[in-house]
């Protein structure tokens, strides 16, 4: 599946678009549109050796366990992006510690995100929930199911994190 499955007409000047194979161009005015990942960025927010989820307030996972982030502006940098993303939805002001990897992750619609992950530590700010309903602090063993989980790719991510600190 992707994100410009059904697309059939051109977003700039509606001529009908064709299939380029990977991609669909416009016979109309040339515009090609390609299916890309989305950039997104997320962080492991790590104190005294425990991770703090979110439980998500909002569709898609809404009732899960989610690693705070968001999608990123045009022109906006990861870690600026991340930190905005960060504080809008925990209240919570990072700096972020170290790159922890990056995975793609299914949304919805076709979408595939690029998820930019960091571990971080908190600088400040006071909780308070946007997109989340709940902040719990998770020791490595502790960690939920990965079917509580609001992503799968969320397992891989956290034992990746419990690996590092075992």
């Amino acid at each position: 599946m992707s994100i410009l499955d059904g697309w059939r007409f051109c977003p700039r000047c509606a001529a009908e678009l064709a299939d380029a194979g990977d991609h669909l161009h416009c016979p109309g005015c040339g515009y090609d549109a390609w299916p890309g990942a989305v950039p997104g960025t997320q962080a492991l927010l790590v104190q005294d050796g425990r991770v703090m989820l979110g439980r998500r307030a909002i569709e898609p996972g809404r009732g899960k366990w989610d690693i705070p982030g968001g999608f990123l502006g045009e022109d906006e940098h990861p870690l600026d992006g991340l930190k905005r993303e960060f504080l809008e939805e925990t209240g919570l002001e990072i700096e972020p510690t170290a790159f922890l990897g990056f995975w793609i992750e299914d949304y919805l619609d076709g979408r595939k995100i690029l998820c930019l992950t960091w571990l971080a530590r908190r600088v400040g700010g006071e909780e308070r929930l946007d997109e989340l309903d709940e902040l719990r602090w998770f020791a490595p063993g502790e960690l939920p199911a990965p079917e509580e989980y609001a992503f799968p790719t969320f397992a891989e991510i956290l034992s990746v994190w419990r690996e590092q600190h075992a």
